[in-house]
């Protein structure tokens, strides 16, 4: 197997966190980000939609979605279980891992995509209304999140998850994206330095 990385951006990101919360090693191929290197023609015949992370099989079979990798993944190496077991935990990871994706990553990337001048190039057109439009978005599910983190340790239940993976590097986003975390959402905070803490987060 190999896997095609761009390294610190989200997508990429969530899998080495995967990855390391599983102790596996695959055979990495660097792709800088910064130099359109996902847009090859290379990696366009691996993935159209020219994006990373993209996983290729043994067979020449190609996985792209970081998500759809990590559940590859986790079929290979169930434990430690990161996806949660049959019947109500494996739903409950899977609500609050898409809830993640679609209130709070999504909106990141939009005021990053929209917002950012280094994107100018990667986004056509930039929409300004749009990146503007997204920051309330962000910090409207960042509160939600505290409120949730009230009661458990854990986004999506009292053990870390893909959905831990997937807030952690929206949190991570934040930063390039030039939004604040509020300083009142205490146990969000508190969470965040859970997390961060483990050793997978420097992978």
């Amino acid at each position: 197997m190999k896997l095609y990385d761009g390294g610190k951006a989200p997508n990429p990101r969530r899998v080495s966190i995967f990855l390391a919360e599983k102790g596996i090693e695959i055979e990495r191929v660097p792709v800088d980000m910064g130099a359109l290197g996902h847009k090859s023609d290379a990696l366009s015949k691996l993935n159209p939609l020219q994006r990373l992370p993209v996983l290729e099989l043994d067979d020449g079979t190609v996985l792209t979605e970081s998500v759809a990798i990590c559940r590859y993944i986790e079929t290979l190496h169930p434990e430690p279980n990161l996806f949660g077991h049959r019947g109500l935990e494996e739903a409950q990871v899977e609500m609050w891992n898409r809830r993640v994706e679609l209130h709070f990553l999504n909106s990141v990337a939009a005021v990053f995509r929209h917002l950012h001048p280094a994107m100018k190039d990667w986004e056509v057109p930039q929409v300004k209304e749009w990146g503007e439009a997204n920051r309330p978005r962000v910090t409207e599910f960042l509160s939600l999140l505290d409120g949730e983190l009230a009661h458990r340790d854990f986004i999506a239940g009292n053990r870390f998850t893909i959905a831990d993976i997937s807030a952690m590097v929206s949190v991570s986003f934040m930063k390039p994206a030039k939004i604040d975390m509020p300083e009142h959402l205490a146990h969000l905070r508190a969470w965040h330095e859970r997390v961060s803490g483990r050793p997978s987060a420097r992978a």
